[in-house]
């Protein structure tokens, strides 16, 4: 958990960073819309939805924006790979002891989920990920993911993580040439995290 401080963003209207990224991008304003993310804050009650402070609110978004450019520059690459993977942090399991029956794997690594819960976001995002096609693992750290994808040599990922451990991945994958979609989570911490399915389905 990269960031010093916790966020729930399930309670901000779906629209809310498409729309923002958008009109950013468009204004070319992406580079100096920090500036004005304090504005933005006040006026979508961003605060009272997410219990953050202003600053730690501004450190979110800007990397939420950052994001979703990023997504928006690299769709039209990610849609030629035909090699991919998608990547979730462990942490989106329903349970973080022994009633989740996922097998780690350390030679990976990985954990390989068994479909234990129904309601459980990996469980589902596995499912959705495998009928198209996608190879799929839970990580433990994103210092994974590039070993992982050198060794099956990936041309496509999909990243579910904070904005801040994406930035990192995002950095790293791009410079082995692999095309890149990210998921940031709506709520992190280290237990109980979660992401958007229908974003993911989207995505996909």
């Amino acid at each position: 958990m990269p960031y010093k401080f916790t966020f729930d963003l399930s309670e901000l209207p779906k629209f809310f960073f498409n729309e923002l990224t958008i009109l950013s991008y468009q204004k070319g304003m992406h580079k100096t819309i920090l500036n004005t993310l304090r504005d933005i804050i006040i006026k979508f009650k961003i605060q009272e939805a997410t219990g953050l402070n202003l600053s730690d609110a501004v450190t979110l978004l800007q990397d939420l924006i950052d994001l979703h450019g990023i997504n928006l520059v690299q769709r039209g690459k990610f849609l030629e790979t035909k090699k991919r993977a998608i990547f979730l942090p462990h942490c989106t399991r329903k349970f973080m002891d022994n009633r989740c029956q996922a097998i780690f794997d350390p030679t990976v690594p990985s954990y390989f989920c068994k479909h234990c819960s129904k309601d459980c976001l990996v469980s589902k995002a596995s499912r959705l990920a495998e009928k198209k096609g996608y190879d799929f693992y839970v990580v433990p750290g994103g210092s994974c993911i590039p070993k992982i994808v050198k060794r099956a040599m990936y041309e496509g990922a999909i990243g579910i993580a904070c904005g801040e451990e994406m930035k990192m991945s995002g950095e790293v994958l791009g410079s082995m040439g692999v095309a890149g979609q990210a998921i940031p989570l709506i709520r992190n911490g280290c237990a109980n995290t979660a992401f958007s399915l229908e974003t993911l389905k989207k995505t996909l």
